[in-house]
């Protein structure tokens, strides 16, 4: 931890104004009580630490430099925004973040007029800041579009799109690449802060527009010889060639904790006329606090710790995480088939595949941030006659629709999809849910989709998925633990489209897909002592339908329930079209069914989510006897009646 002065600055900021009025050399001790009260913070809450303690310089630095919330100031992703939070407004608050009722994780413009765009996604800062930038230029009303995106979300193609396209925002666009892996950025010292100031100052842009003028007006030769000079000098010494044919002005790398180079930068870039620009900072996550830096993930998320020793509260153990538990059947099955490949996007131990990449490295990929194109490259690798596995979560897979549909399923080409945090997700809340891939897989023609009840489902799913070699095939689970069954030492290879019945009854049944299974069993123990027989089935698919064991439970039982982890749409309606085709609703059957409300939940425990969402035992219970109470006969697509 930093020593503090005996006078708190922080205690004297309550929004961006209150910091401007500040004197330029009382910076560097209002961000070291930053850091300190961030720390603090996530001590208390757990959350997203490295990538904050990295941009304290940055975020007091744009925020004493620009003129926000006139100027937009838009986070990539946003997990880094947490200072931001603490100079906005919002320090009294800071820690309930991540928690039922308290802040979001990431920005959210419900929240404050400072965070004018919602972001948890990575790469779409530029295009949201870009549209910032134009609305106000064609509106002719100040204010500047400011995006902050680091280098890893720059692997994604939607922010070179934005910057192919962002020309005509002209000088109200200001692009801020948060360098953190030294991906780019050659060495970072005084003579480079000195010739990115100097590249930057109104004095040099002036006499740089004057030469351009002045070069068009010569002959063709002499004006491309004036202009690729111009270019070579700038890129032996900053090295934004790249930056420069997008048409962005490049300046940097910039140390992005030495506020003395910082700022002056930023208030050449502020008032300059020539636009729009890019500026290179180079930061190391996790600054400032020991035991970030020294972990080998910078302390990217983390559980709340000891703020003195950095260790962790461990959670109690427990079962394997499912995502482990897909990535060490993967790396079981690719011993002996070779044609099995792994793909994630920039999230190897998010998914499992970082067990997969140490066993079978030339068979694994990282492509980045790049959903897309993970998909399409899948897609041409089972064209070849391999078996890719694209681990990607439920709501990153969103990203790559298009590509689903267009160059998966339309070729009924045998891309497996192994999709994590599907359900809700607790603390990341709703940018992080799971909670449409049951809808937008199940409704395309070739598609197989999976929804594993516990852990041993899901390695005979894995197992299944890798010889299924008709088309596509997806396996869907949620974040965190299993139940705690015995992995099977032998998995085994299901029949496609056919459920399971875990418990037979008579009078009441219950469709379950996916992890509500424990709960509608317990749901069935409340229901048995009410003296109600109670069937209870596992129907392993969404599609397709074990349409011969769904019209045998509909037809003998007076009441029947769907359940899933999974918005409108999915299994329910698709349960509900089967039934209605075949007139099995005609004859009184009291169908309901249960599944994600019409909204995005907001971030809590994921049990008090579910328990909200009406998909806990609980409320189980009451749609059934609330439908045995209903005096006509009906059909519902009601959570609850």
């Amino acid at each position: 931890m930093v020593d503090l002065p005996a006078t708190p600055l922080l205690d004297t900021v309550r929004s961006p104004a209150d910091l401007r009025a500040l004197k330029p050399e009382q910076l560097r001790q209002l961000a070291d009580e930053l850091r300190s009260e961030t720390i603090s913070a996530v001590g208390t809450t757990g959350g997203h630490l490295g990538s904050g303690l990295g941009v304290v310089e940055l975020t007091t630095a744009i925020h004493y430099v620009f003129d926000t919330p006139t100027d937009k100031l838009v986070w990539d992703v946003g997990h880094q925004c947490y200072p931001h939070k603490i100079l906005t407004g919002r320090r009294d608050r800071i820690r309930t973040l991540r928690q039922g009722g308290g802040l979001s994780g990431f920005t959210k413009r419900s929240e404050s007029e400072y965070d004018p765009f919602g972001a948890a996604h990575s790469s779409t800062s530029i295009s949201a800041a870009l549209g910032f930038a134009v609305a106000n230029k064609i509106a002719g009303r100040p204010g500047r579009g400011i995006a902050v995106i680091g280098d890893g979300s720059m692997s994604a193609g939607m922010a070179y799109e934005a910057m192919n396209n962002a020309e005509q925002a002209g000088n109200r666009l200001v692009v801020i690449l948060n360098d953190n892996d030294m991906s780019i950025a050659p060495p970072v010292g005084g003579l480079s802060a000195y010739l990115s100031r100097i590249v930057s100052s109104r004095e040099f842009l002036g006499l740089r527009d004057l030469l351009k003028r002045f070069a068009k007006k010569l002959p063709r030769p002499f004006s491309e010889a004036a202009r690729k000079t111009d270019e070579f000098a700038r890129g032996m010494t900053m090295g934004g060639t790249l930056f420069e044919e997008l048409g962005f002005y490049y300046v940097g790398p910039i140390d992005g904790h030495n506020l003395d180079h910082l700022i002056p930068v930023l208030e050449n870039v502020r008032d300059a006329e020539e636009g729009p620009i890019l500026v290179h900072v180079v930061t190391k996550k996790g600054k400032g606090y020991a035991p970030a830096e020294a972990s080998a993930d910078k302390y990217h998320g983390v559980q709340k710790f000891d703020v003195i020793t950095g260790a962790q509260a461990k959670a109690p153990p427990g079962p394997p995480q499912y995502q482990n538990v897909f990535g060490e059947a993967l790396t079981r099955e690719a011993i002996t088939d070779p044609r099995i490949c792994a793909i994630t996007a920039a999230m190897p131990s998010g998914t499992g595949l970082d067990k997969f990449a140490a066993a079978h490295p030339d068979r694994f990929f990282d492509v980045g941030i790049a959903e897309q194109h993970a998909v399409t490259f899948a897609a041409g690798l089972a064209a070849e006659g391999m078996r890719p596995f694209c681990a990607i979560y439920s709501t990153f897979l969103q990203r790559a629709y298009d590509q689903v549909v267009h160059d998966v399923a339309i070729q009924n080409l045998p891309v497996r999809f192994a999709i994590d945090r599907a359900g809700l997700v607790g603390a990341d809340g709703a940018t992080h849910a799971g909670s449409f891939d049951v809808t937008y897989l199940a409704t395309l023609p070739n598609f197989v989709v999976m929804a594993a009840a516990d852990e041993a489902e899901l390695v005979h799913m894995t197992h299944t998925c890798v010889l299924h070699d008709t088309g596509p095939i997806a396996v869907r689970y949620p974040r965190g633990n299993g139940t705690g069954v015995a992995l099977p030492d032998v998995p085994e290879r299901l029949e496609i489209g056919r459920g399971r019945v875990v418990r037979e009854g008579k009078t009441v049944a219950i469709l379950s897909l996916g992890t509500r299974l424990a709960e509608a069993q317990r749901a069935a123990d409340q229901l048995e002592a009410k003296g109600l027989s109670t069937t209870v089935a596992d129907l392993r698919f969404a599609k397709p339908l074990d349409e011969a064991l769904i019209r045998r439970l509909l037809t003998s039982h007076e009441v029947a329930v769907t359940i899933e982890e999974n918005a409108v749409g999915g299994l329910g309606a698709h349960v509900l079209t089967l039934a209605s085709d075949e007139g099995l609703i005609d004859g009184g059957l009291k169908l309901r069914t249960m599944r994600l409300p019409d909204l995005f939940q907001d971030q809590d425990k994921p049990e008090l989510q579910y328990a909200t969402a009406g998909l806990d035992a609980d409320a189980i219970v009451t749609t059934v006897l609330t439908a045995l109470r209903h005096n006509s006969a009906g059909v519902s697509e009601g959570a609850r009646a």
